[in-house]
């Protein structure tokens, strides 16, 4: 190639140069190449980022959880008057939070409250700690303290569905005495206040007050809640949680 076009070449390579910089500056173009092609990659990156929160969780609730937690099973509701919910198991591990296991389960059957009383069918709004467990059947390999007796089963007069809700439970610390059974009547606030509400097997409906999951989400939680991580249930339907 002679001089002069040489000259033209680089000419045109600058004017190319200098019009993809001012296009990456000002975001790229719809339809550009590089530019256009990275971003997914970092809107990627930035959804599976693991959250330093409890997602769907707002200041006010996660305050209240302690600082040295590292164990959170949080209760979505689906609806301030509904029994529908998931729950979820979140670890701690540095700052962030790493979602373990997920269920379908379920909650008082009116839905919820930030208020409970004893019989109003709803379950508590709030930030519990775990702390005991127990039911019908052996141990099947519990971190938390686990008392076995025949006085967790649900009385037969229940409907049958419901005759195996209590083979295992786990007590929220909600008006109880921590370092009891979960089936110790004292209640420290009162009883117009309502107690008695455990994570506890799932009969496919609405509880009294407690919530329910799967048997195998029942012998995960068992096996996997340690005392020295400072579990806590963080409870409630969605709006709840948020605010």
């Amino acid at each position: 190639m002679h001089s002069g076009g040489v000259r033209r070449a680089v000419a045109a390579t600058a004017v190319l140069a200098s019009f993809l910089t001012a296009l990456s500056a000002c975001g790229g173009a719809e339809g550009s190449g590089g530019t256009e092609a990275a971003r997914p990659a970092a809107r990627t990156h930035a959804a599976t980022a693991a959250p330093t929160r409890i997602p769907g969780v707002g200041d006010r609730l996660q305050r209240r959880i302690p600082a040295g937690s590292r164990q959170v099973v949080a209760v979505y509701g689906d609806g301030k008057d509904s029994a529908g919910s998931t729950v979820v198991l979140y670890t701690k591990h540095g700052s962030t939070w790493q979602r373990e296991r997920g269920w379908a389960g379920h909650n008082g059957k009116k839905g919820w409250t930030t208020d409970h009383h004893e019989d109003d069918d709803r379950s508590p709004v709030g930030v519990f700690t775990l702390s005991d467990a127990g039911g019908v059947l052996p141990d099947p390999g519990s971190g938390l303290p686990y008392t076995r007796s025949a006085a967790f089963a649900a009385p037969r007069w229940w409907a049958k569905s419901h005759w195996h809700d209590f083979d295992y439970v786990i007590a929220i610390d909600y008006n109880r005495v921590k370092g009891t059974p979960p089936n110790d009547q004292t209640r420290p606030e009162g009883e117009k206040k309502g107690g008695g509400i455990w994570l506890h097997m799932d009969h496919g409906s609405g509880t009294s007050a407690c919530v329910s999951v799967p048997e195998r989400a029942m012998r995960y939680l068992l096996r996997t809640l340690d005392p020295r991580q400072r579990p806590v249930v963080v409870m409630g339907d969605r709006a709840d949680l948020a605010a």
